[in-house]
């Protein structure tokens, strides 16, 4: 029989989790918490898993990492089990899960590797705020309903205001322009596709959506597109995504519609009519699930079985 056990910072030490109806009490997260841990899940932010993965590891834990610490590292499978599974290797006992949406991109696009050879992705992403944390939620809340009442807006730690409007990616910018968003899904998409030549362009922008992130891609083929239909059908049976394609009655992928789902929903499947070897596609998908928990959940599902 398994058991949880719940490690966090000090000052929620003695607060409680709810797992299946059952009440954890959450302990401190120290060097010697890992002793007797078989799969030990990390998602505190980089500078928490550089600290205490190395004690996790040395207890012979499989250690999953959420952050982004060891993602760039050659020696650590950063994996979407939907797409490079075969990349972890028996000795692997740390693994990190990519950033949202790299994995929300990849699940949809990886597919169509079967029907050519990839050549370039142009991606945009409107990402919500729970990708921001908590904190960020309730500041979209609280000034959604400033606005509305007209009441006075919350101070905001943006540098602008976020209810009905949207912005770039609020992390630092690169020396060659790209915000740290956009620089994640570039470097990480080529690893994750063992594609380290890849072209890539991305734009990352924060939207006024509460849950699930959505993304407008461009596959540019190295020869002739395929067919659109031929592309439909391939997405419709690969795992973890769902094809949300209806042009009659104007049904494609939202947020509202991805959020709480496990797949990544994918549509607005069309030839570029500017370009014969690409075609374009819309995707949305939960960041909190496939994006992040359930993706890592995947991985340590995927191991265990091996």
């Amino acid at each position: 029989m398994g058991c949880l056990k719940l490690l966090a910072s000090e000052r929620s030490v003695g607060k409680l989790a709810k797992f299946r109806g059952e009440d954890f009490c959450i302990e401190e997260a120290k060097a010697d918490s890992f002793e007797g841990v078989d799969v030990a899940f990390f998602s505190a932010g980089a500078s928490r898993s550089k600290l205490l993965v190395p004690f996790a590891l040395q207890a012979r834990a499989l250690v999953i990492d959420n952050s982004s610490a060891f993602r760039t590292d050659p020696a650590v499978p950063l994996v979407v089990p939907e797409v490079n599974a075969d990349s972890i290797r028996p000795e692997n006992r740390l693994i990190a899960v990519p950033n949202c949406s790299a994995i929300i991109l990849l699940t949809a696009v990886n597919p169509l590797r079967k029907l050519g050879t990839l050549d370039r992705l142009i991606v945009s992403t409107y990402q919500s705020a729970s990708g921001g944390g908590a904190g960020m939620m309730r500041l979209l809340e609280e000034e959604t309903k400033a606005v509305v009442l007209g009441t006075e807006l919350p101070e905001s730690p943006l540098g602008t205001r976020y209810a009905y409007n949207l912005f770039s990616h609020n992390t630092p910018i690169n020396e060659f322009g790209y915000n740290e968003e956009e620089a994640k899904v570039i470097f990480e998409s080529r690893k994750i596709l063992s594609m380290p030549e890849l072209r890539l362009n991305v734009t990352c922008v924060r939207v006024p959506v509460l849950r699930a992130h959505t993304e407008t891609v461009t596959v540019e083929f190295s020869g002739p597109a395929p067919d659109v239909d031929e592309v439909r059908n391939l997405l419709a049976s690969s795992p973890g995504v769902r094809v949300v394609d209806d042009r009659e009655a104007n049904r494609f992928p939202t947020p509202l519609d991805a959020s709480g789902q496990d797949d990544v929903l994918v549509g607005r499947i069309r030839q570029d009519l500017s370009n014969p070897n690409a075609l374009c596609m819309l995707v949305s998908g939960d960041q909190l699930l496939k994006g992040a928990a359930l993706n890592a959940l995947q991985i340590a599902e995927h191991v265990l079985k091996c």
